[in-house]
């Protein structure tokens, strides 16, 4: 009774965990993350400066409109602009180089200068509260909506930004309590939708990023396994048509191979012979010597039988001792030719395991398909008989069977 083989379950991988700032807990998945959006962040940190730097330079026509030409215009125009030029450079240096994108302290710099400079408007225009707290707010979300993958820093910032809002405006302008706590008010309320929008948002980033993986490591399975099965079904059909032993054709790869070639013969009007090689006293030398020294004959006759043969000629173990070859587009004296040089060759191999009074011969077997012979049975009959022949003349020869006489003509050294 068979054994029953258990199906083995593979075990998928765990899905990567995320932290609380929506980040990967696995170091090595956050880095490849960040590698991968590497020139996406890039180009959206270039967004962000751009913005910032075209609202810096807007504000100073407010400020013109406002002041009027003044030093207090002029200073507040020299800290725009100067601001401006850093958020541009930034943006141009992103492009050249977008992993600057992910250093924090390039980021870190460049978010305290605009900052700080939002701030520094206040003393200098005390009476616009009103634009104080737009731009407050404004600034608030730009940090959560440009500013990619840093939820701790930009809850930093905002608390840096709120702070320093809230210092200015009580030391530099006239602004009721009442308005400055809903000032905060507003303020907490953009960070708290910022902060849930942003983390919501990497959460179903790296999701996403995370089921591409999972794609992949499953694509990655599938190739290997179907490549697997490729190198399998090579296998198989090796073992299938390969004679284990000498490396040549099995008999039922050989007639397979043969066959194609009597079909084209018979289609195109070309010559086809077939020979059969016999190992002379091969059982005596496999008795005396062990199954081992007979294998390694088998492999080096048919090693011989391969160093003859013409490239569209065809060998195959037909069974035991024996071989076959089918030699298309050959006249008997061709193969005649071809069957000596095999009968020298193996009549001159030494090995090892033999000794040197045991040479080792062939007598060969030759036939060729008649024009009203429609299959290879009858020519490997008469190669089969002129094989015997040759055995019965004394072995190490090649006999030919020719059709029109009744003889067989043998060919010795």
């Amino acid at each position: 009774m068979a054994a029953c083989t258990p199906e083995v379950e593979v075990e998928a991988p765990a899905r990567p965990r995320l932290n609380w700032r929506a980040e990967f807990h696995e170091t090595n998945i956050e880095a490849l993350y960040r590698r991968t959006m590497q020139a996406h962040e890039a180009c959206q940190l270039r967004y962000a400066l751009w913005a910032a730097a075209g609202l810096f330079l807007a504000f100073s026509l407010a400020d013109y409109a406002l002041l009027g030409l003044g030093d207090v215009f002029f200073t507040l125009l020299a800290m725009r602009v100067g601001i401006a030029v850093s958020c541009v450079v930034l943006a141009v240096a992103t492009l050249k180089r977008p992993a600057m994108a992910q250093r924090p302290l390039t980021v870190n710099l460049i978010c305290l200068l605009c900052l700080t400079g939002l701030m520094a408007t206040i003393p200098l225009r005390p009476d616009q509260i009103g634009i104080h707290l737009a731009s407050m707010t404004f600034a608030s979300m730009v940090l959560y909506l440009f500013v990619p993958n840093r939820l701790p820093w930009i809850l930093v910032w905002n608390a840096y930004l709120a702070g320093g809002v809230v210092t200015a405006m009580l030391l530099w302008s006239t602004l009721a309590p009442e308005l400055m706590f809903t000032s905060l008010l507003l303020l907490a309320f953009v960070n708290l939708l910022g902060a849930l929008t942003l983390t919501r948002l990497n959460r179903l980033q790296r999701s996403q990023f995370a089921s591409l993986l999972e794609e992949r490591e499953t694509n990655r399975r599938l190739q290997n396994e179907i490549e697997e099965r490729r190198q399998l079904a090579e296998r198989l059909g090796h073992m299938a048509t390969t004679d284990e032993l000498t490396g040549i054709a099995n008999r039922r790869h050989f007639f397979e191979l043969a066959g194609r070639e009597l079909s084209r013969a018979l289609r195109e009007g070309t010559p086809l012979v077939m020979c059969m090689v016999d190992i002379d006293f091969f059982k005596k030398l496999n008795d005396r010597h062990g199954h081992a020294t007979g294998d390694h004959v088998l492999a080096a006759v048919a090693a011989c039988c391969q160093s003859v043969l013409r490239d569209t000629d065809i060998i195959g173990r037909y069974g035991g001792e024996e071989f076959v070859l089918a030699l298309p587009n050959a006249t008997l004296e061709t193969a005649a030719t071809i069957g000596e040089r095999l009968r020298e060759k193996v009549s001159n191999l030494t090995l090892p395991t033999v000794g040197e009074l045991e040479r080792l011969t062939v007598t060969v077997g030759i036939s060729r398909i008649e024009a009203d012979e429609k299959k290879l049975d009858p020519a490997l009959l008469r190669a089969d008989q002129a094989l015997y022949e040759g055995k019965a003349r004394g072995r190490n020869c090649v006999v030919v069977a020719y059709p029109e006489t009744p003889s067989l003509s043998a060919v010795r050294a």
